[in-house]
């Protein structure tokens, strides 16, 4: 057995696997509180937009384009121990954000927590799979909800603590990066353990098919559909119900809970319904589902734009374990790649059709926008591509 396919655990390992869904939690929610800390950080430096806008793109080009290169490299040579170090660049940043007197100190903070971000996800995600117990999807689901949470917290941590005390609370708030620290290092111990005396031996990643980057290529493509729609409900729903419904601040902050809320159980039930009627099913319905509900959306009174939401959010939340696990097995011995890949790939091309729909709003308007983007889910077609199966995948042949 080659140190690219280390020994299965014949039973899911629970305390391992939300061990590393609430590292993912903790990561997430000090991406989301950096981002909502940026009112606080403008003030205090007399930031332009442009400044600003340089600190994200930092943020984002660390945080995504990295992490295949991260998960690359740790196929060919395991690391365990890269998960506390990647926490401690995530410390880092919060170290140089709390304790900034110029903008280049920022932006190097900035680029901290994107490096941070981009160590922790692929191999985080290598070690929820490998303590999954065969239930890859589930482990999958599982791992990517803690992330969804951390997500939904990070604005209401910045609201309630950092906002209010000032930048000198960002120091104290890396408190959290150390308890991550403290629980990698455990979970480093066990992933050393599990790959043998000689974890660092790890043999060179078998080649892939030539047929394999067509299918890789549909992946990619059904991702950015499904996140550049998604980014258009998280950055601009609220503006949305504000401006075409007259809606108060506060009441589109609770309709868009609702939706973040059906985001995260769609997001744990995409994995374990793929673990029994296989990925290729979910992946069609959960992007191709949702094209009914985005085209009705723009038209809708308010009423059913709250309601349509929900279907949208649980729908198509339900892809992104599902395309990940298909990948995975799709490119078996590659799995660090493939996870830094596809969660670099949901973070740079959520942050990409943000930007590209902001800019289209302030030339067109928001409800231009909605009415473009709900044909994004027509994208799902290609699905009807991806190569079939004759068994569920989680009775096939399994490779970490």
């Amino acid at each position: 057995m080659t140190a690219t396919t280390p020994p299965r655990v014949s039973a899911t390992i629970y305390p391992l696997l939300f061990t590393v869904a609430g590292c993912h939690l903790i990561n997430d929610s000090m991406q989301a509180t950096m981002l909502s800390s940026y009112p606080l950080l403008r003030d205090s430096f007399a930031l332009t937009y442009a400044q600003v806008g340089l600190m994200t793109f930092v943020f984002q080009v660390t945080a995504s384009i990295l992490q295949p290169l991260i998960g690359h490299l740790t196929d060919r040579k395991r690391w365990p121990y890269i998960l506390p170090f990647g926490a401690m660049f995530t410390l880092l940043g919060f170290v140089l954000l709390g304790t900034a007197h110029s903008y280049a100190q920022l932006v190097m903070g900035a680029g901290a927590i994107g490096i941070g971000s981009s160590i922790f996800h692929p191999d985080s995600s290598r070690v929820a799979r490998l303590s999954s117990g065969g239930r890859y999807g589930f482990a999958q689901s599982v791992f990517q909800v803690g992330g969804n949470v951390g997500t939904s917290i990070g604005p209401l941590i910045a609201a309630a603590l950092i906002l209010p005390n000032g930048q000198g609370i960002l120091l104290w708030f890396g408190g959290l990066a150390l308890v991550s620290v403290i629980l990698l290092s455990q979970v480093s111990r066990w992933y050393a353990g599990h790959l043998g005396s000689t974890p660092s031996a790890a043999a060179k990643p078998p080649a892939v098919a030539r047929n394999v980057w067509p299918v890789l290529a549909i992946l990619v493509v059904l991702m950015f559909s499904k996140f550049v729609y998604m980014s258009s409900m998280h950055s601009f729903y609220n503006f949305y119900l504000i401006e075409h419904f007259g809606l108060s601040p506060h009441a589109a902050q609770l309709c868009l809970f609702a939706l973040l809320g059906s985001v995260a159980v769609g997001t744990y039930a995409g994995g374990p319904i793929g673990d029994r009627i296989g990925r290729k099913t979910v992946i069609l319905f959960s992007i191709l589902g949702t094209l009914p509900f985005a085209l009705a959306l723009p038209y809708a009174n308010l009423f059913w734009t709250v309601a349509l939401t929900i279907p949208i959010g649980l729908i198509l939340s339900s892809a992104f374990p599902a395309i990940v696990v298909y990948a995975q097995e799709l490119m078996p011995g590659r799995v660090g790649m493939i996870s830094g890949l596809f969660f670099g790939l949901a973070f740079g091309s959520g942050g990409m059709g943000a930007a590209m729909l902001g800019a289209l709003a302030d030339h067109t308007s928001i409800e231009f926008v909605y009415k473009l983007c709900a044909f994004l889910p027509a994208l799902g077609l290609l699905a009807f591509l991806l190569p079939g199966s004759k068994r569920p995948s989680h009775l096939a042949p399994k490779a970490v």
